[in-house]
């Protein structure tokens, strides 16, 4: 029975829309889909809005797992359909009937059963729901937060930097910084990146020489381009500057990195997945700061991995938004001081549940910075009056 004397008993499958995990399925009107520098912005007919070249499309994943004796454990990521009907007719094998607390074994059976269409992408986000849903599952079986089963806190609070295009208002909010999402790439010549700094001119009067200023680039620009950007906002304070490039293009991050000034850094990481990809990223491409997304890179078991691999290159660990989900991570860390928020009401102007309305009793920010509780697993249940598809098993 294990040492819980507890089992898995089933695995639940959901598909969302209107927000939660996929924090892109938005209306037009909202910040995160208007004109944001994307890999597609070449394309004219693709520039101007990101739902355009459906970054919507697949929708939110959600996973429950339940022990046999009715506590349930959830899980979110992006991935959908597709990345439902894996985990109902692939993934759940590994899951039903074993004891809550083998998360490794069924990690590693995951993994390397889907190793020769997985890997990255869908797969993994799959996993990673599901591995989600089980560290929420022991927790509440054991009635422990998930942070004391994983080291226990380094600090009492944490805190945060806000992700939006409005970082003077991120300020007032009480946020440590701001990232903000570039809206002109290489396409738009020497005019885009004109106004690209006018940007972060206007921003960095706004909130003053000590506040935290980055570029979020997700994944839009070329080496040249980015070497512009990085040397003008050096000159203007800018932390950091983010995924620049292909996340497969390890060879430009590289070269950025040998590049880039002693007072700014290059991260990255967002979009990719497992120790492997992060090895890369610190060995090969040497870059300041590694950002995991948990929904994404294979889990909260894959993520422990990254960060004592991190650790030991001497890297920080910032995961990519991800929430609760990831604040329990951050805060037994020492090399994660602190941690990323995705603003995610539409005019950047106000702190809302990033997973809202999938989840009940979602932490968020407090001027700034977040206090964990010691309520048992991530501390959030599903609401079940969210708009949920259940999808079942072929």
């Amino acid at each position: 029975m294990g040492l819980t004397g507890r089992k898995i008993k089933d695995i639940r499958a959901y598909v969302a829309g209107g927000g939660g995990g996929d924090y892109h399925d938005q209306g037009q009107e909202h910040w995160i889909v208007n004109q944001i520098a994307t890999p597609m912005s070449i394309y004219p007919e693709y520039k101007k809005t990101r739902t355009s070249f459906g970054i919507n499309a697949l929708k939110t994943l959600v996973i429950e797992v339940e022990a046999d004796n009715g506590e349930v454990g959830v899980g979110i990521s992006t991935g959908g359909y597709p990345a439902a009907w894996i985990v109902m007719n692939h993934l759940d094998r590994f899951i039903v009937g074993q004891p809550v607390e083998n998360v490794e074994k069924m990690w590693d059976q995951m993994y390397r059963s889907t190793m020769y269409y997985g890997r990255k992408g869908v797969v993994m986000n799959a996993i990673s729901a599901v591995d989600l849903a089980l560290w929420d599952l022991i927790g509440k079986v054991r009635q422990e937060p998930v942070y004391a089963m994983i080291g226990g806190k380094v600090r009492d609070e944490i805190s945060c930097y806000a992700t939006g295009p409005r970082p003077d208002l991120a300020k007032e909010m009480g946020f440590i910084g701001g990232k903000i999402p570039l809206v002109y790439g290489p396409a738009d010549g020497e005019e885009g990146l004109r106004k690209n700094i006018e940007q972060a001119a206007d921003m960095r009067e706004r909130v003053g020489d000590d506040f935290w200023l980055m570029w979020d680039c997700w994944m839009s620009l070329d080496l040249p381009y980015a070497q512009k950007l990085m040397e003008k906002s050096s000159e203007l304070g800018f932390r950091w500057i983010e995924e620049c490039f292909n996340p497969d293009d390890y060879w430009a991050y590289r070269d950025l990195k040998k590049r880039a000034p002693n007072n700014m850094m290059v991260t990255g990481g967002e979009h990719e997945a497992t120790r492997y990809g992060f090895r890369m990223l610190m060995e090969f491409s040497d870059v300041d700061i590694i950002q995991p997304d948990v929904g994404w890179c294979g889990g909260l078991t894959e993520l422990i991995k990254i960060g004592n691999l991190a650790e030991s290159y001497g890297k920080y660990v910032i995961p990519h938004g991800s929430g609760v989900y990831s604040y329990h991570y951050v805060t037994t860390k020492t090399n994660s001081p602190f941690a990323e928020y995705l603003v995610m009401s539409p005019n950047a102007d106000k702190v809302v549940p990033q997973y809202y309305p999938l989840l009940e009793d979602e932490i968020i920010p407090e001027n700034g910075k977040v206090k964990l509780n010691d309520r048992p697993g991530f501390g959030v249940s599903l609401n079940k009056n969210a708009n949920l598809q259940k999808v079942n098993k072929d």
